[in-house]
């Protein structure tokens, strides 16, 4: 809508880009959520978090799921427009994109709800792959953690919370990583990959899931 509403050419076709990226990249991260909720039997994020706890980080889904937490993380850095997947604000080629008649403010909520997305992505991979707010070691060797968590009732929710996000800042590593480290795609590219590999993957993956779920009930 923004390059849209710029009338600029490259504004616009900013925008084209943008929508097209968003369109290819949102269906392989819905297949690959439908193969986290099949093996955890649930949609809900706290199901999935305890389905992941009972052997530590053994547990995680990142080992039951190599494939869709590849595929996850490709398509999140697409969708949060990241290198090197920042086709719509290309500045060598759209000046900025769909930002590029938009400064002040404008310009700071632009780069605001970029970065949310972001931290919203790697809390999503943390809450899915990670095991969420469990601590990552096997629970024989940190029953006095979980001790000193029910005897102050109060803090667990703050543990918690301080473990997920350190989880999430820790991923967000990676993101920054592949900034400083590989170059732009072509449109032609970015479009191949998300529809002629990531989604027949991604898709066979989530088949194989539910063939295994099949036969172990």
């Amino acid at each position: 809508m923004s390059g849209y509403g710029s009338n600029n050419k490259y504004s616009f076709l900013g925008g084209l880009r943008a929508a097209a990226q968003s369109i290819s990249y949102e269906i392989p991260l819905t297949l690959c959520v439908l193969s986290i909720s099949l093996l955890s039997n649930s949609s809900s994020t706290v199901d999935i978090v305890e389905a992941q706890s009972k052997y530590g980080f053994l547990g995680w889904n990142l080992w039951r799921q190599p494939i869709g937490f590849i595929i996850f993380i490709i398509s999140s850095l697409a969708e949060c427009e990241r290198l090197p997947f920042d086709l719509p604000e290309a500045e060598e080629e759209l000046i900025a994109g769909y930002q590029t008649e938009y400064s002040g403010i404008k310009f700071g909520l632009f780069y605001v709800a970029s970065y949310l997305n972001l931290l919203v992505s790697s809390l999503f991979v943390t809450v899915l792959y990670l095991g969420g707010w469990n601590i990552s070691i096997p629970y024989i060797f940190v029953s006095s953690f979980f001790e000193i968590k029910k005897s102050y009732g109060g803090f667990e929710s703050t543990i918690d919370m301080f473990i997920t996000l350190a989880k999430t800042y820790l991923f967000l590593f990676i993101p920054i990583t592949t900034r400083w480290t590989l170059p732009r795609i072509r449109m032609d590219q970015l479009l191949s990959l998300g529809w002629k590999f990531l989604l027949p993957i991604s898709l066979g993956n989530l088949l194989l899931t539910t063939s295994s779920q099949l036969f172990s009930l």
